[in-house]
Order: structure tokens, then sequence, then C-alpha cells
């Protein structure tokens, strides 16, 4: 625990990853990230609705609603994709129903139309669920 900010309490995270427990350390992806991202500290509001007592310094976990972060995983790595090949499908349809022989800058212009409209979607979506309680993390208990 870091702060304080009315009930809601901030918390500094570490990015933790399972590397150094298995024999594929040095040829894996995940090893080679986290040697040069580094274990890097993040700041997070952490809602507190059972106005748990915690100090500055003390250790709390933390939790998320399941559902919440499976939509919202969905959310951000789906939706631009999918916008993506679906303009791009649409691209190549219009192409094709505009007789254009070289279809492939149409398709491109499309996919990219796609995936900026899955962004500002996703953008949205962001401000959206950011009020809501359900996608915020919420603190368990305090570590003793």
């Amino acid at each position: 625990v870091v702060g304080f900010e009315g009930n809601d309490i901030w918390v500094e995270t570490q990015r933790k990853t399972a590397c150094g427990q298995c024999a594929a350390n040095k040829g894996c992806g995940t090893a080679v990230l986290s040697k040069v991202l580094g274990n890097k500290r993040s700041r997070v509001r952490v809602l507190n609705p059972k106005a748990t007592q915690v100090s500055i310094g003390d250790e709390v976990v933390v939790g998320i609603e399941e559902q919440a972060l499976v939509r919202g995983s969905l959310a951000i790595y789906l939706t631009p994709l999918l916008a993506l090949f679906l303009f791009g499908l649409l691209g190549n349809v219009f192409a094709e129903q505009m007789n254009i022989i070289e279809p492939d800058i149409i398709v491109i212009v499309f996919s990219l139309f796609g995936l900026g409209v899955g962004f500002i979607w996703l953008k949205r979506f962001s401000g959206v669920v950011s009020s809501d309680s359900r996608y915020q993390p919420v603190l368990l208990h305090r570590v003793l």
C-alpha cells in the first residue's frame, strides 16, 4: 500500500513471471522479455468495499472478477483483430464488385480502417468500464 484516496487505496504492484522455473529459460520468449522490460512496478487504484483497515507499507491481496477479466481480455485482443479481418473481407468483396484487377491495396486500406475502428471502439469500451466496479481491482485481504 502506497497511498489513499477516499475509500480507495493505491498499491504498487510488481510484474512477476514464472521465468527460471522451467528448463526452457534461455530459449523462452517470456524470459527474454522479462530481462528486457525488467521488474517494473505499477501503481494501481484498488477499491476497498469492506473498508478494511490498512496502512502504508502493508502487503495486500487484490483481485478482479473472473468474468470481467475474461470479457476485458476478449475486448482488448479480439475486437481489433476481428474488425481488421472483417473489414479486410469487406474490402475484398468491394474490390470484386468493382472488378478491380489488383484488389490488394483496397483490402489493405479497408483492413487498416477496420483496425482503426476496432481501436476507437476499444477506447470507448475502456471509458465505459473504467467506472464499472466489476472491472476494477478490489482489496481482498491484508497479508498478515
